[in-house]
């Protein structure tokens, strides 16, 4: 008679179907002796004026982009299938328009660009079980404005640009940051890689700690894509042609640089977002407040960094219960939003080819802790789910073979606040190449 299976067998099956993946790190690691060598001989080919842009060149290309693989045990969601995700490529072209303008755009191709791919949630719905389906890859213009820069210390852009809040704006090409995706902290609560459209002035002052600023004012963030499980996050509008201006936000940041990689500073963001509905339904302001502290470390062989983020919605009941009433055909939520938002993060990372003399390549081992919670606040009859309080554990290892070329390996156990059926533990690998 056939017994059911210990509670750790469905674990270890778990790691077994990441075996694969760990296997190719393996081998890409086993082979860096041979990667390296190769990118020392393409180093030596070519000259010092193809590796930098010549004095006066007008046009310049650069770009990143990351490939990852997730294998996965949650109890969550034990019908999970394992992942592969052709995250991103993304292209910088600029063109030079005089000795102090400069043109900038950005394009990307997200998750293998425009197809008809489809994502399913199953449980963001009070805890219960839903199917949406979002749209897949797509091809986007991020980012295109001109820069126009008098001094070192005042400079404006104007168009469409990044806009500063938080690390993960500044450290987001895959060698500065070590997970396989971006800090869970940070993409859980807002728009990561957040473009907006208006006029930035930023500048850069004193020597040799100088301190950056930037103060932004755009348009605002669309409440009708705020949710339980992300916050605000998705209320970056990407959802139509045009985007809604009737409600502007302002950004501020100010960091201080004690060494190139090495800073601290806060940013703030605020802005109503009631009125760039697609829909006037939302007759109360539901204003929006994002506040963040930031550091990042770098002395030696070590690099450290941390993030803290604290935010509010103001009349979060009546936003839940105007995006309740929304149309299928918006591929929104329609979830009950949190009035607060609050997350942290914390990561070091050490390179043992600092003290291993016999590796050549650059291998950081690294640890991250972080705790968020996109519904830390309710108000009215929003009921406060803890499912979407989380704790995210995660361990793993960057390799770097030569430049522009990271190998990261890692695994994450990510704790939800309900009492049971809560570990969700994640296998992934990855690799990001820029240029």
């Amino acid at each position: 008679m056939n017994t059911p299976p210990a509670p750790s067998t469905r674990f270890r099956a778990a790691r077994y179907a990441a075996l694969p993946a760990t296997l190719l790190f393996a081998a890409l690691a086993a082979t860096t002796a041979g990667v390296t060598r190769a990118c020392e001989a393409a180093s030596d080919d070519d000259s010092s004026e193809a590796s930098a842009p010549a004095p006066g060149q007008r046009f310049t290309l650069s770009g990143y982009a990351t490939v990852n693989y997730f294998a996965f045990d949650w109890d969550t969601d034990p019908t999970r299938r394992n992942q592969i995700d052709l995250e991103r490529l993304a292209l910088y072209p600029a063109c030079r328009l005089d000795d102090h303008a400069w043109l900038r755009g950005e394009i990307e191709l997200e998750h293998g660009g425009t197809g008809a791919s489809v994502e399913f949630d199953r449980f963001e719905e009070l805890g219960e079980f839903e199917d949406e389906i979002e749209k897949g890859g797509e091809v986007v213009l991020e980012q295109l404005h001109l820069d126009w820069t008098w001094r070192p210390a005042l400079g404006v852009k104007l168009g469409r640009f990044k806009l500063p809040v938080g690390l993960a704006s500044q450290l987001d090409e895959p060698s500065e940051y070590f997970t396989t995706t971006v800090s869970e902290t940070e993409s859980s609560l807002i728009p990561v890689n957040w473009y907006e459209t208006g006029i930035q002035i930023h500048g850069d002052v004193g020597a040799p700690r100088r301190v950056s600023y930037a103060v932004s004012l755009v348009n605002g963030l669309d409440s009708s894509g705020f949710s339980s499980a992300n916050w605000i996050a998705r209320g970056y509008q990407t959802r139509f042609e045009t985007v809604n201006a009737q409600n502007l936000a302002v950004t501020a940041r100010l960091d201080v640089h004690l060494e190139p990689e090495t800073f601290c500073g806060v940013c703030i963001y605020t802005g109503n977002t009631a009125d760039n509905r697609p829909q006037a339904d939302l007759h109360v302001p539901a204003r929006v407040v994002v506040g963040d502290a930031h550091a990042a470390l770098h002395a030696g062989a070590l690099r450290a960094r941390a993030v803290f983020l604290d935010g509010s919605l103001q009349n979060a009941d009546q936003v839940s219960q105007a995006n309740r009433n929304l149309s299928n055909n918006l591929n929104v939520k329609r979830t009950p939003v949190g009035s607060e938002a609050i997350g942290w993060s914390v990561e070091a990372g050490y390179d043992l080819s600092s003290w291993l003399r016999a590796l050549h390549p650059r291998l950081d081992l690294f640890a991250r802790y972080e705790h968020y919670d996109s519904m830390a606040g309710v108000t009215g009859t929003v009921f406060d789910n803890p499912r979407w309080e989380r704790t995210v554990t995660t361990v793993g290892a960057n390799l770097q073979p030569c430049h522009g070329v990271v190998l990261k390996a890692q695994y994450s156990h990510r704790r939800l606040g309900i009492p049971t059926d809560n570990d969700e533990h994640t296998v992934s690998i990855g690799t990001g190449f820029e240029f």
